[in-house]
């Protein structure tokens, strides 16, 4: 029967088959909320036993694993739990594989209660702390981060932790308005000028708005994401991609892979007891309303013609479960404007999408420009396409809306319409996303054929082609990396490399080197009958397969080697998939069955031999070497003085260093920028986005590895 089911064309339907008996014959004698953590207790180990690629050996080694990664992330900075309350849980540091066998959820009703408790202790001591000035002419430190730092013996300890950190906090505040206040006197600002003590009088004040906030957030930490919490440092023990994702969690994952929600278009904020409007959308529903504002704070939230509810003490998460909602229907938001007026807002729901995720592009025009003075320094080629993917986005749910392989494919008509003669493709940065739509955006550069191998478990090896017969880009291309872009983009910077198709430039020595597949499942399909009351009951995002490149090899902590590496401010520390704990193995595969495209072989050699020739006469190179040395000393920097006078001494050889390599990534001279025709007529009716997109453009021109990346289109056309 498990055989069965575990088939790669059942895997989707594993967790609710498999859990279901499991899950309807227990926990009838629980409460609630304790019924509903058993149930995903089990559902996530049921997943982590069966689905995972390379499920581990449930032993004492993985409890032991489990206790600390749980302790880390309930208290990161070891602020709330002293050691006298770690001994209490130290008892159970052996016994958490056994709670995972048997849905023992003891060891987490105890730390939950410790940690809330801790927190409540917290507000008492940073309020009590910041009532009156701290010293700061004693000669002592604190450490940038955690890892250094022990846990507190008792709760006197804990005292000085929290007197040290927020002395810290307070210091900088201090020494940046001090700065500030230097800079206006400079300027000629001489008036109203503030002592020290003013100063720190204000930054404690400030101080305790802020922890206050922090405070208030903190208790918006619903008890399931608590749990959730409890339940990823049981999935972080068998990878670092594979994590619960607790219902909002889910959401918000979901969102970020479709860049698109249905809701009204607004970004908001806690103040105080207030949920309050930070941002509106360009283009989004209650942009086109036109009467919300940033700075209104929401009283009540009303469907249509319903009774309004009031919303005030409520958290963000709950109110945005009554904002958002089908597009085309109707909320109305009773606001509370900056002027102090009430206004009820009646908003139509629609589809807003996050612009800032999605695929766009413009013409580099082939010139160089003088910044100071404007001229002309005279074309250094052709007119170039630059397509910029931040994320490999797809719906998950709607075949209608938007995904990433689409858009790429739009991008490059237009710049085809506008005749140029080469294309750079920007990944920098991109973390992945959609596995078919790496695939589906390879296929847009080179023939049909595998684009990657996929090996799991169940059926070993299999090919994945793109699925389309044409060819959208068969010129001169350039992929531009960096050591953040990871997974899909190395699905495809390695695929094209592979056939000989485009030529790889970053400023790292290879990607991030993430070689894995995760798969999500939702466990509300997995209950059922007596149990649907329990929903939501979230996700698991789950490593179920790794991939391959199509030359056998893989990107798993090895990453996609640039064919032009130029240098970069991390090439002395170590960055990527490798850092990780229980990070996968690399290992390799047959090599498939495709095509080297050995047309572009000899304008590939001459492109990395000039591309050479300029790296070692660019004199806006050469200071990388140093910065990057800099930046690993400073990592490896983790003392911070609380001495006021030696912080600020520390501070100031900071910024007086960080200075000589202010503006490195930055060219001396400019690019041309030209935009597409669709963003000339969108600015013409959209300021917001005009103003997004020009800053965009200021952005690329001053690019120094993007202008690199253009010179070597040219040398692959001359």
């Amino acid at each position: 029967m498990l055989a069965r089911l575990m088939q790669r064309k059942n895997l989707k339907y594993l967790i609710p088959v498999l859990v279901g008996t499991i899950v309807v014959l227990s926990f009838k004698l629980l409460g609630p909320q304790e019924e509903k953590e058993q149930v995903i207790f089990s559902l996530i180990r049921d997943a982590l036993t069966n689905v995972h690629l390379q499920p581990r050996p449930v032993d004492d080694e993985l409890s032991i694993e489990v206790y600390e990664n749980y302790l880390e992330s309930m208290d990161y900075n070891k602020l709330f739990l002293t050691q006298e309350d770690l001994d209490t849980l130290y008892a159970y540091r052996l016994l958490l594989d056994d709670a995972l066998n048997e849905n023992n959820t003891a060891f987490f009703e105890l730390s939950y209660t410790l940690v809330s408790n801790g927190i409540e202790r917290s507000k008492n001591i940073y309020t009590e702390l910041l009532e009156e000035p701290f010293d700061y002419t004693t000669v002592e430190y604190t450490w940038t981060d955690t890892e250094s730092k022990s846990f507190a013996k008792d709760q006197s300890a804990l005292v000085n932790e929290w007197r040290k950190h927020l002395k810290w906090r307070i210091i900088n505040r201090i020494h940046e308005k001090e700065q500030a206040q230097e800079e206006d006197i400079e300027n000629g600002e001489k008036d109203d000028l503030k002592t020290f003590e003013e100063f720190e009088r204000e930054a404690r004040e400030k101080e305790l708005e802020l922890q206050n906030e922090w405070y208030s957030d903190l208790m918006d930490f619903t008890r399931l994401e608590w749990f959730g919490m409890y339940m990823n440092a049981y999935c972080e023990a068998f990878d670092p991609h594979t994590s619960y994702l607790a219902p909002q969690q889910n959401e918000d994952f979901e969102l970020s892979m479709t860049g698109q929600f249905e809701g009204i278009g607004a970004q908001l904020k806690k103040e105080g007891d207030y949920i309050t409007i930070e941002r509106i959308i360009a283009g989004s529903a209650c942009w086109r309303q036109g009467d919300l504002e940033a700075g209104d704070k929401i009283i009540a939230v009303a469907q249509g013609e319903e009774e309004p509810v009031d919303v005030v003490g409520y958290k963000i998460s709950e109110g945005i479960k009554l904002i958002r909602g089908k597009k085309g229907t109707e909320v109305r938001l009773t606001v509370k404007k900056k002027d102090g007026s009430r206004m009820v807002i009646p908003i139509i729901r629609d589809v807003v999408e996050l612009e800032s995720t999605f695929a766009r592009s413009v013409v580099l025009d082939g010139g160089i420009y003088d910044r100071k003075s404007a001229e002309n320094k005279g074309r250094i080629g052709i007119k170039t396409g630059y397509i910029r993917l931040p994320k490999f986005y797809v719906d998950f749910y709607k075949s209608t809306n938007r995904n990433a392989a689409d858009d790429i494919k739009a991008e490059i008509e237009k710049l085809k319409a506008e005749g140029v003669e080469g294309i750079v493709f920007d990944l920098r940065s991109n973390g992945g996303g959609s596995l078919q739509a790496a695939i589906e955006i390879a296929g847009l550069f080179t023939e049909k054929g595998p684009m990657v191998q996929v090996k799991n478990f169940q059926n070993g090896t299999r090919q994945k082609s793109n699925r389309g017969n044409k060819i959208y880009w068969d010129g001169p291309l350039v992929i531009l990396v960096n050591e953040y872009s990871a997974s899909a983009s190395e699905i495809v910077s390695a695929a094209l490399q592979d056939r000989g198709r485009a030529l790889i430039v970053g400023p790292s020595k290879s990607t991030f080197g993430k070689g894995t597949v995760q798969n999500m499942f939702d466990f509300d399909r997995a209950v059922g009958g007596n149990l649907n009351s329990l929903k939501p009951l979230g996700a698991i995002k789950i490593t179920t397969e790794k991939f391959y490149r199509i030359n056998g090899g893989t990107t798993q902590l090895q990453g996609v080697i640039p064919d032009i590496i130029l240098p970069g401010a991390y090439d002395e520390i170590a960055v990527g998939e490798k850092e990780y704990d229980n990070a996968l193995a690399v290992d390799q595969v047959g090599r498939a069955s495709y095509t080297f495209d050995n047309s572009w072989s000899v304008p590939f050699s001459r492109a990395k031999e000039r591309s050479a020739e300029r790296l070692a006469n660019e004199g806006t190179y050469n200071v990388f070497k140093e910065y990057a040395q800099w930046i690993a000393k400073g990592k490896d920097n983790k003392r911070i003085p609380l001495n006021y006078t030696d912080y600020v001494a520390f501070q100031d050889s900071i910024s007086a260093q960080s200075d000589l390599f202010k503006n490195i990534n930055k060219t001396p001279d400019s690019l041309g920028v030209v935009a597409l025709p669709d963003h000339l007529t969108m600015f013409e009716t959209d300021s917001a986005q005009a103003d997004i997109y020009q800053k965009w453009y200021k952005n690329l021109s001053r690019d120094l590895v993007l202008r690199e990346g253009v010179k070597v289109v040219n040398d692959l056309v001359k």
